[in-house]
């Protein structure tokens, strides 16, 4: 089967950067993924992408190293079942609040006898190899992202679930949650206090630790503290961001 390079990287302890995309376009993908990036997640809660521009998108992203994961819009089964027979190696599942969500996104995501995933893996075979059935659960990443007030009381309950790879911080509700400012970088103090702590705790359970991040200054403090997964801005932002630094060169030359 092949790699997953995250697990790859993980197990060197070395932090996976990570690339966004909202972009409902598997050539905006394509450019993405020969940029260099350990992976890419393809944003189907809050982007406009659909199940079939998805499709597309891991397409395009399957002809480089680079590993595809999926945000997932909610924990259903259906959606989460659907991306990893499309070929996600990794999926991020919101607003992961209690130990029992986190076991029904472990459930979804394994095979039987470890878990309850119908099998049709029409796409995974073709990305992953003619030993995808055999090897898919120990090979695919699973994320609960820890975004809110009450995930944070049921935190050492939800990371001590068998199965569990990883956490995903989203700074943003985390905030809104603790009643702070929905940012991604310089958070409130409560939000900051509850990231390291979270770190703290995911680290003692031994899963891997991921946060969304805004600038590559913050995404760096963040893998040196022991962030093993940091995400830096999307394909969005970087396009308008680029844009708006070349028409701001060019009309501050007039």
């Amino acid at each position: 089967m092949r790699e997953n390079r995250l697990r790859t990287l993980w197990q060197a302890d070395q932090t996976a950067v990570n690339g966004w995309l909202a972009i409902p376009s598997a050539f905006s993908a394509e450019v993405m993924a020969h940029q260099g990036w350990d992976s890419l997640t393809i944003d189907m809660q809050h982007g406009v992408i659909d199940y079939q521009a998805m499709v597309g998108m891991l397409q395009a992203i399957s002809a480089t190293p680079t590993v595809p994961v999926v945000r997932v819009p909610w924990l259903e089964p259906g959606i989460l079942m659907k991306a990893l027979d499309a070929g996600a190696y990794g999926l991020i599942c919101p607003m992961i609040n209690t130990r029992e969500d986190a076991q029904r996104l472990v459930a979804y995501t394994n095979y039987a006898p470890r878990g309850t995933r119908s099998f049709g893996p029409i796409r995974a075979l073709l990305y992953g190899g003619a030993d995808y059935p055999q090897r898919a659960n120990e090979t695919i990443v699973r994320f609960a992202m820890i975004e809110t007030r009450q995930a944070l009381d049921n935190l050492d309950a939800i990371l001590s679930v068998e199965g569990l790879d990883a956490v995903y911080i989203g700074p943003s509700d985390l905030s809104l949650s603790l009643g702070c400012r929905p940012v991604f970088d310089d958070v409130d103090p409560p939000v900051a206090q509850a990231i390291d702590h979270i770190l703290e705790r995911a680290r003692a359970h031994g899963v891997v630790a991921g946060v969304h991040n805004g600038v590559p200054e913050v995404a760096r403090a963040r893998a040196q503290k022991g962030f093993r997964f940091v995400t830096l801005s999307s394909d969005a932002r970087l396009m308008a961001a680029g844009a708006q630094q070349m028409l701001g060169a060019l009309r501050g030359a007039r």
